[in-house]
């Protein structure tokens, strides 16, 4: 069952990446997803030339990786919502769909027809799904968010990674970062929605918010301060844990960090020393006890920074490569991409780009009964309006028409 929702039909009327990453998602898992794009601009995100000061392409190719990756798999429809010849071939979409999704905010809902009940009115059985910045109730359902602002910063994992004398909070550590984890948070409310409807018989309205997805990630802290009553107070100690040299990152001889998170120190430290040439601590007494380590922190806090920063980074991967306490490499996307674990696992994967030419992209993190990837390229813009307007009924005259009254490109 490597495509559990194979017969599933998505349509999704959205841009950018936070809800299109689901419909990506979807897609992966067998759906027939259907994106209606702007039929003179498209999704607003193929206009972006350049990503966080950076091209968003190669010269020479048409793959661009901010929208093949939320947009794989799926069929494009260039389609007017505004012109009034376009909405029989809306409806007659939402009529043969299981899910519509969006991430339109409420007055261009209203203002397309959009909205649940203008949908719910056309198929009473249709799962309708919201992707919006701050939920749909409450003083901000109109206002517009992108992840940098309504999951970074207001969902506070800026403020969780940013030092105490920080000159400027720390930005994400990748564009559309909450982007994607909030689309894979849609994906499965799709899913339990969908079980939910072929339990029930009830078809369900999901609304995910970009701000609860943050607030989900950071729930450790914010639910330790609802707990204390406060605001917790920032750690600026040199571990991870403190008192624990063996948890943290340290920097290695030609700048590069490694990170530490052995839990149980006492029970790895003989291990690291003698691993990593400091066998005369292994059996110190002033770290072979928690009590006796907590008075010796310092010290031993220089023992494994020296160890480390006096080896290059690949010196200290293949020498902890041999140690069972938990660690890893701090890997750039580079190395991210060419993991041996994800690759083994099938997840990141190869797709052939519209040019013809073999592209990788990282494949979403379920794996259903060990099948191996199949990922399909991302639609050109409108590629698919003739192929599935066929699909519907409109036959090449009807096709002619629309074009020309600019209600489908």
């Amino acid at each position: 069952m490597d495509r559990p929702l194979a017969g599933v039909r998505v349509l999704e009327v959205a841009q950018f990446t936070f809800v299109p990453a689901a419909g990506a998602v979807l897609a992966d898992w067998g759906a027939d997803v259907i994106k209606i794009e702007n039929p003179v601009t498209g999704d607003a995100q193929r206009g972006l030339i350049t990503v966080l000061g950076r091209a968003a392409s190669v010269p020479g190719s048409s793959f661009a990786p901010i929208m093949e990756a939320p947009n794989r798999g799926k069929r494009s429809v260039g389609l007017g919502l505004a012109v009034a010849e376009a909405r029989p071939v809306l409806e007659e979409l939402i009529r043969r769909s299981d899910v519509f999704l969006t991430n339109y905010l409420p007055t261009a809902r209203a203002k397309l027809h959009i909205d649940v009940d203008d949908v719910r009115h056309i198929n009473p059985d249709i799962i309708y799904v919201v992707g919006s910045g701050f939920g749909t109730q409450g003083p901000d359902r109109d206002t517009g968010a992108y992840d940098a602002t309504a999951f970074w910063a207001r969902g506070g994992s800026a403020d969780g990674v940013t030092p105490c004398d920080a000159k400027r909070a720390a930005f994400m550590p990748a564009g559309a970062y909450g982007d994607n984890i909030g689309g894979l948070a849609i994906a499965g409310g799709v899913a339990a929605a969908l079980y939910g409807r072929s339990v029930t018989g009830q078809p369900a309205v999901l609304d995910v918010s970009l701000l609860a997805v943050g607030a989900w990630a950071t729930q450790f802290s914010v639910n330790m301060a609802l707990l204390t009553g406060g605001p917790l107070p920032k750690m600026d100690t040199k571990t991870q844990a403190p008192y624990n040299p063996l948890t943290g990152n340290y920097r290695t001889r030609d700048g590069r960090f490694i990170q530490l998170s052995m839990l149980q120190p006492t029970r790895y430290w003989p291990e690291f020393c003698r691993l990593m040439g400091c066998d005369g601590y292994a059996d110190d007494p002033r770290f072979a006890t928690l009590a006796s380590l907590a008075e010796n922190a310092d010290a031993a806090f220089e023992i494994v920074e020296d160890a480390i920063a006096s080896r290059t980074f690949a010196e200290c991967v293949r020498l902890l490569k041999e140690c069972s306490g938990p660690w890893a490499p701090v890997q750039d996307g580079w190395e991210v991409g060419n993991d041996e674990s994800l690759i083994a696992n099938g997840r990141i994967a190869e797709i052939v780009d519209a040019d013809g030419h073999p592209q990788k992209l990282v494949v979403n993190p379920v794996k259903f009964d060990e099948a191996a990837p199949s990922l399909v390229r991302a639609p050109q813009f409108a590629e698919h309006t003739d192929e599935v307007l066929r699909e519907l009924g409109f036959d090449d005259q009807q096709l002619v028409e629309l074009k020309v009254a600019g209600a489908i490109t």
